[in-house]
């Protein structure tokens, strides 16, 4: 199967065109960090038609952080100076803003104050809520100079019976 996940940053502005039978075509240039710090990061073309095309281009803008779902397409371009050219092109087919839930630049995180600030791929993390359910806790132990409970936590409301073992002569026919 060929399908992507992206998380990439728009560096161009979504172009919106319309083919010969009038569907929407919604094009984009798009980056992505290197594989190891001094790498540069790579920048491909990414395309989104039909309804897609229509998002991107009302709701998506350079400098976007974005995470792109969707498969790619090595293309064949014939080149002025006589040789052929593949590229690579992202067909998009669902795409998503990173950040705080909206569609603008997510917030920056300022590095040092000598640098620039640096946006943030985090989303931010949901606060944990306390329990308010007793049940499975184990109760803390209680100072010494208090008298000690059990700490048998088996339970001791049924009585034991031992299961008969069926005699092997007394099949029923």
């Amino acid at each position: 199967m060929n399908n992507f996940i992206l998380m990439a940053e728009i560096i161009q502005e979504p172009q919106l065109r319309h083919t010969p039978d009038g569907l929407e075509l919604a094009e984009m240039m798009v980056q992505f960090p290197g594989l190891r710090p001094d790498d540069p990061p790579a920048v491909l073309k990414a395309v989104g038609w039909g309804n897609t095309a229509q998002e991107i281009y009302q709701n998506h803008h350079q400098g976007d952080r974005i995470l792109l779902e969707g498969r790619l397409n090595m293309n064949t371009i014939e080149r002025p100076e006589g040789f052929k050219e593949k590229r690579a092109e992202l067909t998009i087919q669902r795409i998503h803003p990173l950040g705080a839930g909206t569609i603008s630049s997510p917030p920056s995180i300022p590095i040092a104050s000598s640098q620039k600030t640096v946006p943030s791929y985090e989303s931010p993390l949901p606060t944990p809520t306390p329990a308010i359910n007793n049940i499975g806790v184990i109760p803390q132990a209680e100072p010494a100079s208090t008298t000690p409970k059990s700490t048998n936590y088996e339970r001791t409301t049924y009585p034991a019976t031992k299961k008969e073992e069926p005699n092997g002569d007394d099949i029923p026919f």
